[in-house]
């Protein structure tokens, strides 16, 4: 038996119309309570500079629902409660400069989303009843729960396509570590290709924002000439959030088979630091490197690494992996991004991604 680890098993529901009604509103409970919570956190860190603690926010709820905000307790107070603790811990890491100021929540471009904990849901024979409601919701269970195990949490999101998904956390101790091996790889991450491998195997990019951009261009200006608040713009943003939505799930169905893959067959898997923020700020590159979805691919190797038995290595991102010989060592003054493949003094022949991933590799085994 492998160690229990924590893991997340996404599928979607579909609500009844008074479920759908019951979840809307506690969707928006959230959203109201987690923004009065941080104004106030705000306005007491700007006069005593000090910033709430969840207590203190947790006493403030229970007034507003005393007083102005009484609505709140035709929801479960559960998630409300979540939503401040997870106000407290974004302020903590922001004290520790660990994550940026928390910021507001949206009602149409933040994640919409409400948290459950074991007090506030009912599990019983593969049936799940969140509180408040009379009738177990209604789950595709594409694939099982592993053995043994019940939710310990549960999230219930609504993506902007209209969508409904239920997240139930278990402890999963039934992943095993995969058999030791000897091969180690190293990953250059490009728009050009997806990933060049130390091997010399490129992995195209896909693109796929690229293949939808005609359609998605067509539906942004379909939306863009609507009356604002009418029925007609709202059915038109809900036709490009479906354009959008489709492009990310096969986006991340890709990069799953890709981390997959990498993480089976090698036991180690070095990477390059990226400052993906500041790339991003080329505004010729942005679109794809958005597209690419680089961190969410780092993210995927990581903890599949940890889930495996596996191990990942970052590199700092000042190595000169482009410019280095990989047979030499010598580095070049400069190297053009439009220098695909280059000669050095020791005659060896480089195509520029290829040498770049047995750069990286190198600067992995060396640091570890």
């Amino acid at each position: 038996m492998g160690r229990a680890i924590k893991r997340s098993f996404k599928y979607r529901f579909y609500p009844t119309p008074e479920q759908a009604e019951q979840l809307n509103r506690t969707l928006g409970c959230v959203r109201l309570v987690f923004n009065r919570a941080l104004e106030e956190c705000i306005r007491l860190r700007r006069a005593n500079g000090r910033t709430m603690s969840y207590t203190e926010t947790s006493a403030e709820l229970t007034q507003w629902k005393r007083t102005d905000l009484t609505f709140l307790n035709e929801v479960s107070s559960v998630p409300l409660q979540q939503a401040l603790r997870h106000l407290q811990s974004t302020f903590s890491a922001f004290l520790r400069k660990k994550a940026q100021h928390p910021r507001f929540k949206s009602k149409r471009k933040s994640r919409a989303a409400a948290e459950y904990t074991r007090s506030a849901f009912r599990w019983r024979d593969g049936n799940l009843t969140l509180a408040k409601m009379k009738q177990p919701l209604n789950v595709v269970w594409s694939r099982s729960l592993p053995a043994g195990t019940e939710p310990s949490t549960v999230t219930v999101s609504r993506d902007s396509a209209g969508r409904w998904f239920v997240s139930l956390l278990v402890e999963d101790s039934s992943l095993q570590p995969l058999p030791p091996t000897t091969q180690a790889v190293g990953v250059d991450l490009g728009l050009t290709t997806l990933a060049t491998l130390s091997t010399g195997e490129k992995i195209a990019d896909p693109r796929h924002e690229g293949r939808e951009r005609r359609r998605l261009g067509r539906a942004q200006r379909r939306l863009s000439r609507k009356q604002h608040g009418s029925a007609n713009q709202l059915k038109a943003r809900l036709s490009v959030a479906r354009i959008q939505t489709r492009i990310a799930d096969r986006r991340r169905d890709h990069l799953h088979q890709l981390t997959s893959r990498l993480v089976r067959e090698n036991q180690t898997v070095v990477i390059e630091d990226l400052s993906i923020r500041n790339m991003k700020r080329n505004h010729r590159l942005a679109r794809g490197i958005s597209d690419a979805a680089w961190w969410q691919m780092r993210r995927m190797l990581e903890y599949k690494a940890d889930w495996y038995g596996r191990r990942v290595l970052v590199i700092g991102r000042w190595q000169p992996s482009s410019k280095r010989c990989s047979t030499c060592g010598r580095v070049r003054e400069s190297l053009p991004l439009s220098t695909r493949s280059w000669t050095c003094e020791c005659r060896a022949v480089h195509d520029r991604d290829v040498n770049a991933a047995r750069n990286i590799l190198a600067a992995g085994l060396a640091e570890r």
